[in-house]
């Protein structure tokens, strides 16, 4: 997953909203988000290849979700041996753990993986763990943006999606559709913007949107968190075609058990 956009404690409806794009190879196996039964109660999508998920949430109300630090002059990100990142998120949802109490546990086996962010977060908490960042930050009132580099670095869909998410709350226009709009926006970075994570300069265009589309790799979902101050879950989930056509959708709401 590569943008992942969240108002935390500042709606006057939604603890919690969080808007995300997956993106990646679509060559990649990828299982659409339903009710797991091993491990049990967790609502997400499943990579069939390493077996974990890119964003999400149990019956108790807790959440995650990963992106990878992208960087390719970093001589480790080709090791054979890493598990897959999504494990990460399976792992936290599993373990009936507090946030940043979990993600204190697992800091020390990070450098056995692929560079990564991950958020963690329950109804009273939102932890934010990087293997290149150093300890968890405990998220504050707000909006926050995370893409592939560590957490609120102003890329341009970090800072144009937290701007339009920011709108959206602010003009109380929070809603399903008006979620998946903002993350369908396909337009890309002027050249200025970009960043430079080694990928070269039409690669570093087109992953500049918040919606990539291409033949190769692009945006495979785009998935909606949302919980009340009251505990209901609404979650949905969109999964998109190589050229960008959504091909389904999955709609799910619970009440969070105690």
């Amino acid at each position: 997953m590569c943008l992942i956009l969240l108002a935390w404690n500042c709606h006057p409806e939604y603890r919690l909203v969080l808007a995300a794009n997956r993106d990646e190879f679509h060559r990649r196996p990828t299982a659409p988000a339903t009710w797991w039964s091993d491990p049990p109660e967790i609502l997400a999508g499943r990579d069939l290849v390493g077996g974990g998920t890119w964003c999400g949430v149990d019956r108790r109300g807790r959440w995650a979700a990963v992106t990878n630090f992208r960087d390719f002059r970093d001589p480790d990100r080709h090791r054979s041996d890493a598990p897959s990142r999504g494990l990460l998120v399976r792992d936290f949802l599993s373990s009936g753990r507090e946030p940043r109490d979990w993600i204190a546990t697992q800091a020390p086996m990070a450098q056995d993986y692929h560079a990564f962010n991950l958020l963690a977060g329950n109804r009273d908490q939102v932890a934010w763990f990087s293997s290149r960042g150093g300890a968890a930050t405990v998220l504050t009132p707000g909006i926050h943006g995370l893409s592939n580099a560590l957490l609120n670095t102003p890329w341009p869909k970090v800072t144009s999606g937290k701007a339009a998410l920011a709108k959206l709350v602010q003009e109380n226009r929070v809603n399903p559709g008006s979620l998946f709009t903002l993350l369908a926006d396909r337009t890309p970075a002027a050249a200025a913007d970009l960043p430079d994570t080694g990928v070269g300069l039409a690669w570093e265009r087109l992953l500049s949107s918040r919606f990539i589309c291409s033949s190769d790799y692009g945006t495979r979902a785009s998935t909606l968190l949302l919980i009340t101050d009251s505990g209901a879950v609404e979650f949905f989930e969109r999964s998109f075609t190589a050229g960008g056509v959504c091909q389904g959708e999955v709609q799910e709401r619970f009440q969070i058990r105690p």
